[in-house]
């Protein structure tokens, strides 16, 4: 399995719609990557959303409605130590306990795992356990 993917990181996103703009805490471009290589500038009025996008609650819940107006088919969030994988169906979102992006992840079981061990051990032995676990997975 080779997966190809552009992260936007922290971005903005917002259209006229929209009586807010949302900030993901990081967003992928996955199935979309090819189309999107090389944008200086989105415009989500032709551009398609982000493919995925994570958020990390750490003092308030996401309103995922809002992602709902953007329609990204995929959106993590992780919250007082549990992962909610939503997707979107039929124009709203559906708890799943998989992504349909990474299907043989089990990721509501590794990410509160790696994230637990992120704060106890240094970040950067944490990052490449997990890159060394994905690597592993997609191996088998």
């Amino acid at each position: 399995m080779s997966i190809e993917w552009i992260s936007l990181g922290s971005t903005t996103f917002k259209q006229e719609l929209m009586a807010v703009g949302i900030q993901p805490d990081d967003c992928f471009y996955i199935h979309n990557c090819a189309r999107m290589l090389g944008r200086e500038r989105l415009d989500l009025t032709v551009d398609p959303p982000p493919d995925l996008a994570i958020e990390v609650d750490l003092t308030s819940r996401t309103q995922i409605s809002a992602y709902e107006a953007l329609k990204v088919p995929e959106v993590w969030c992780y919250h007082r130590g549990n992962l909610q994988i939503s997707v979107l169906q039929d124009g709203f979102y559906a708890d799943s306990l998989v992504s349909p992006i990474f299907p043989d992840f089990p990721l509501l079981e590794i990410i509160p795992q790696f994230v637990k061990r992120g704060q106890i051990e240094v970040m950067s032995s944490v990052r490449r356990a997990f890159q060394q676990w994905v690597r592993s997975t997609i191996e088998r």
